[in-house]
C-alpha cells in the first residue's frame, strides 16, 4: 500500500472512490434497466423474445410455377437468407453503417462519443450516428423507441433517449451471444425500412429494381444502402439528385474501406439511378381479383384452423406461404388477351352509341327499337358507394344528396389510354364508369380442378367487383349442354338422332329461335347445338323436365340455386357465375368426373412447416361415354361450317391438330355475351357485359357471344399454344390434343356414317358482318 502514502494519497483514494461510484452506479443503472426495477424504465424484451425475435412478415402468394404473385401485409416484408444477399449489399452496408462490424461484440467503444453526441442533441428518431448494426437491429426488432416499452422515467424526453440507448446496448450484446454476424446482418436487412411501402431488402429490391436481392449490382446496392440513413430524404423517386449523391457517398465509403477500387468508383458514380420502380400494393400486380377472393378464403380458413389447433396465425403478419394453382404465365396471357379484346370492344361500343346519338343504357321502345332508359340514372346512383356515403351524412334529405352529386370536383378516372385527371361531378363519374363493358374470364385444368388464370374485370383499381366469382348473370345458350346431357343420359335421345326444328310449346311458353322463324328441317343434336336452335332445347326440356335438368346441372358443377319448376331455364335464364360454369364444363372434359375447383394446393408457415394440403376431390357423376358424347356434340360449334364458334378454326387456327368443344351464349337484348371453350386439358369461360343490365349493344352482329366474348378466348389460347413450356411438345401440360374416347363406345358417334359437314348444308344462314352465325 506504499503507493497510497505521500502527497497524492487523498487524490488517489478520491479517484478510486469516484470510479467505484461510477462503476457501481453504471452496474446498478444497467441492472435496473434490464430488470425494470420499480417499473421506472418501461420493461425489456425477455430472453425468449431475444432467442426468437419476431417481426411482421408478409404472407406470400406463390404461383404453381414458383413465382410470387403478391403478398398480404401490414408491413411489406419478406425475409431472405444470408446466401441470398448480393456481395455488393454486404460490402456497401459494412462500409457505410458499421466498418468495425466483424470486430466488435455489439458495442463499439470508438463510436461512443458519437452516441453521446446523438443523445445530447436529442436525435431520438435516428440511429444515433454511432450505433452499430447490432444496435440498429435491436432498435428495429424490439421497437425500443416506441410506446411498447413506455413508462416511468421513460416518459421524459431526454431520459427516454438515454434509456432506449441503454436497452439497445444490452440487447445488442445479447444478440451477439445468440447469433452469428451473418445472422445479425441478415436480420437487420430483413427488418429495416426502405420507404415506399418496402420493408426488408427483398421487397426493396423488387420495388426499386424488380430484381431479387442476389442480383443487385454495385450501384443498385449502394443506392439501397444509402437510403437507410433516411428513406424519405433519399427517396429516389422524389429526390433523384439527392439520392444519386448519397449513392456515390456509399461507394466512396466502399473505396475508403477497401471494398471498391478508385477506378471502379469513378466509372460507376457517373451511372444513372437505373430505377425500375414498381410499388407493391393490393391494386397492382398479377391476378388482383383472384387475390381478393383468396384473401377472403384465407381469412375463413385461418379462423377455422386457429380454432381447431389453438394457434393465432395472422394473414398479414405471420409470413404464411400460400401455394396456389395459378400459373403466372397463363395469368399473364389471360390478362393480355382480356385487355386487347376489351379495348377493341370498348371502341366499338363507344362508336355504336355515337352513331345512335344516345347513351348506352337503353330499353325496348313501343315500336320495337331501343330508347334511353329513363330510370337508369337514379338506379345507378343508388347502387354507388358515393350515394351510400352521402346517405350516411344527410340521411333522407335527397335534395342535399343530389346537390352534392352534381358538384364538379377534381378526380382521376380510368381510361383505356391510362388514368386521366379531370373535373367531373360524382353523378357524371357514375354515368361515365357505367359506359365501360366488363369481363369475367377464368381458366381451369379439368383433370384436377386447378384454376390456372383468373381475370375478374378490366381494371382492379377502378372496378373492384369480381365478375368471375361474385358476379352472376344469365348464361344464355351456354346452359343448353346441361339440358342435352340430361336428355342423353336419361335415354330420351342420342347425339345423332334428328329432331325437327319447329315451334314447341310447353304450356303457355312458346320460345322462338334467334332468327324469329323455324326451318322445319330435321337436325341432329350436334347440328342443333352448333346452330344454337332454341326449339330443340325446348323440345328436350319437354321430354326431361326442369327438375331433372337442375339435378344434372348441380351434378356437373353448378352451385347456384336453380328453379326446379321453370322450363325457361333450358335457354339459360337463371343467374350463375363464370366460375361455376367453367367447373361444370370441366366435368365433360374429365370423362364425367366432377372435380371441385381448387386454387390452393398447400399452406406453410414462415419456417416452411406444412399447415395444410388440399388434394383434388373428384367424383364420377356421368359415365365417360356420356361425357364423350357431349364433347362430340359441342365440337360442332367449332368444326362444322354453321357452328357459332367456327372462327376458332378458320380465323384463329386453333383447331389444327386439336379438338375443341365450345358453346356461345347471348341473352335477351344482347345483355350478356358468353363463350365456353373446352380442350382436352384446359377449360376456359368468358363473360362480357355491362355493370347494369341495360348497358349493352343494340344489334346481334355486335352483341352476340361469338363477337363480344369468344375473341378473348381465342387470343388467350393462341398465347398459351405459342408458349413452348406450356404447349411445345407431347409432354407439355396444355398441348394441342384430342379428347380421350372411351373404350367400347356403344354409340355411333359418326351419325350413321354420314359426313357431318354434308348434312343439311342448305340450312346454313347467310353470312352477316363476316360472321357465319348470328347467335
Amino acid at each position: 500500500m506504499a503507493f497510497l502514502k505521500g502527497k497524492y494519497r487523498k487524490s488517489i483514494i478520491l479517484f478510486w472512490q469516484l470510479a467505484g461510484v461510477v462503476i457501481g452506479g453504471a452496474v446498478l443503472y444497467i441492472s435496473a434497466v434490464y430488470f425494470n426495477f420499480f417499473w421506472l424504465f418501461g420493461g425489456m424484451p425477455d430472453l425468449k423474445a431475444i432467442e426468437n425475435p419476431e417481426s411482421q412478415v408478409a404472407s406470400e402468394i406463390l404461383s404453381a410455377d414458383g413465382q410470387t404473385l403478391s403478398k398480404y401485409f401490414i408491413e411489406n416484408r419478406t425475409p431472405v437468407e444470408f446466401d441470398q444477399l448480393s456481395p455488393n449489399i454486404v460490402k456497401a452496408l459494412i462500409a457505410t453503417e458499421d466498418a468495425r462490424f466483424v470486430k466488435h461484440s455489439g458495442i463499439d467503444p470508438r463510436s461512443m462519443f458519437r452516441v453521446l453526441k446523438g443523445v445530447a442533441s436529442s436525435e431520438q428518431g435516428t440511429t444515433g450516428g454511432g450505433s452499430t448494426l447490432t444496435q440498429q437491429l435491436a432498435k428495429n426488432l424490439f421497437q425500443t423507441r416506441s410506446d411498447k416499452y413506455k413508462g416511468g422515467l421513460g416518459d421524459i424526453p431526454l431520459i427516454k433517449t438515454v434509456i432506449a440507448k441503454t436497452k439497445e446496448w444490452i440487447l445488442s450484446v445479447r444478440l451477439e451471444r445468440n447469433y452469428t454476424k451473418q445472422e445479425i446482418m441478415t436480420m437487420y436487412l430483413n427488418t429495416v425500412s426502405f420507404g415506399n411501402n418496402a420493408d426488408g431488402i427483398k421487397t426493396a429490391s423488387r420495388t426499386y429494381f424488380r430484381k431479387e436481392p442476389w442480383n443487385l449490382n454495385l450501384t443498385e446496392a449502394a443506392l439501397l444502402v444509402g437510403m437507410l440513413q433516411n428513406p424519405s430524404r433519399f427517396n429516389p423517386r422524389v429526390f433523384k439528385e439527392r439520392a444519386l449523391e448519397r449513392r456515390n457517398v456509399v461507394m466512396g465509403q466502399m473505396v475508403k474501406y477497401g471494398f471498391l477500387t478508385q477506378e471502379a468508383f469513378y466509372v460507376n458514380k457517373l451511372k444513372p439511378l437505373g430505377l425500375n420502380f414498381n410499388i407493391e400494393n393490393h391494386n397492382t400486380g398479377p391476378a388482383p381479383y383472384f387475390r381478393e377472393v383468396l384473401r377472403d378464403w384465407m381469412k375463413t380458413w385461418l379462423a377455422q384452423y386457429n380454432q381447431e389447433n389453438g394457434t393465432e396465425y395472422d394473414l398479414y403478419t405471420d409470413g404464411l406461404r400460400i401455394y396456389t394453382t395459378i400459373d403466372s404465365r397463363m395469368q399473364d396471357y389471360a390478362e393480355q388477351a382480356a385487355e386487347q379484346h376489351m379495348k377493341d370492344q370498348q371502341a366499338k361500343f363507344f362508336n355504336h352509341f355515337k352513331e345512335l346519338k344516345m347513351n348506352p343504357w337503353v330499353v325496348k321502345g313501343t315500336n320495337g327499337g331501343y330508347v334511353p332508359d329513363p330510370n337508369f340514372e337514379r338506379r345507378a346512383v343508388k347502387r354507388s358507394w358515393r350515394y351510400r356515403e352521402l346517405k350516411r351524412s344527410f340521411g333522407d334529405d335527397e335534395e342535399k344528396i343530389w346537390a352534392e352529386l352534381r358538384k364538379p370536383i377534381k378526380m382521376k378516372v380510368f381510361s383505356w389510354r391510362g388514368d386521366r385527371d379531370t373535373i367531373m361531378s360524382p353523378l357524371d363519374s357514375i354515368k361515365y364508369y357505367n359506359k365501360f363493358l366488363r369481363i369475367g374470364m377464368v381458366s381451369m385444368d379439368p383433370r384436377n380442378g386447378d384454376v390456372k388464370a383468373w381475370v375478374g374485370g378490366i381494371n382492379y383499381k377502378h372496378f373492384k367487383y369480381d365478375q368471375v366469382y361474385q358476379g352472376k348473370r344469365q348464361p344464355g345458350s351456354t346452359f343448353k349442354p346441361f339440358v342435352y346431357c340430361s336428355a342423353i343420359n336419361e335415354n330420351y335421345v342420342t347425339p345423332c338422332e334428328t329432331i325437327m326444328d319447329h315451334q314447341v310449346c310447353i304450356g303457355d311458353w312458346c320460345p322462338k329461335n334467334s332468327t324469329g322463324s323455324f326451318s322445319g328441317q330435321m337436325l341432329t343434336l350436334r347440328q342443333a347445338l352448333a346452330k344454337s336452335v332454341n326449339s330443340i332445347s325446348a323440345y328436350l326440356m319437354s321430354r326431361v323436365g326442369p327438375k331433372k335438368v337442375v339435378e344434372y346441372a348441380h351434378k356437373l358443377g353448378i352451385t347456384s340455386p336453380l328453379p326446379e319448376n321453370d322450363v325457361t331455364i333450358c335457354l339459360g335464364t337463371p343467374n350463375v357465375s363464370v366460375y361455376e360454369m367453367v367447373n361444370a364444363y370441366c366435368t365433360f372434359a374429365n370423362s364425367g368426373k366432377h372435380v371441385d375447383p381448387r386454387f390452393v394446393t398447400r399452406i406453410e408457415d414462415k419456417d416452411g412447416r406444412l399447415l395444410a394440403e388440399f388434394p383434388p376431390n373428384e367424383k364420377e357423376v356421368i359415365s365417360p361415354s356420356i361425357a364423350y358424347q357431349m364433347l362430340f356434340v359441342m365440337r360442332g360449334a367449332v368444326e362444322d361450317p354453321w357452328g357459332t364458334a367456327q372462327r376458332l378454326r378458320t380465323q384463329y387456327k386453333l383447331a389444327d391438330n386439336n379438338e375443341i368443344a365450345a358453346k356461345t351464349g347471348t341473352t335477351s337484348d344482347y345483355t350478356d355475351g358468353w363463350f365456353m371453350g373446352v380442350t382436352p386439358n384446359l377449360v376456359t369461360g368468358v363473360w362480357v357485359g355491362g355493370e347494369d343490365n341495360h348497358v349493352h349493344f343494340t344489334s346481334m352482329a355486335l352483341g352476340q357471344g361469338a363477337r363480344i366474348a369468344m375473341p378473348a378466348w381465342g387470343l388467350y389460347m393462341q398465347k398459351v399454344y405459342a408458349d413452348p413450356d406450356l404447349a411445345g411438345n407431347d409432354r407439355s401440360p396444355y398441348r394441342r390434343d384430342r379428347f380421350n374416347k372411351p373404350d367400347g363406345m356403344d354409340v355411333n358417334i359418326g351419325c350413321g356414317g354420314v359426313k357431318i359437314d354434308t348434312i343439311n348444308t342448305y340450312l346454313r344462314p347467310k353470312v352477316t358482318d363476316d360472321e357465319s352465325i348470328l347467335f
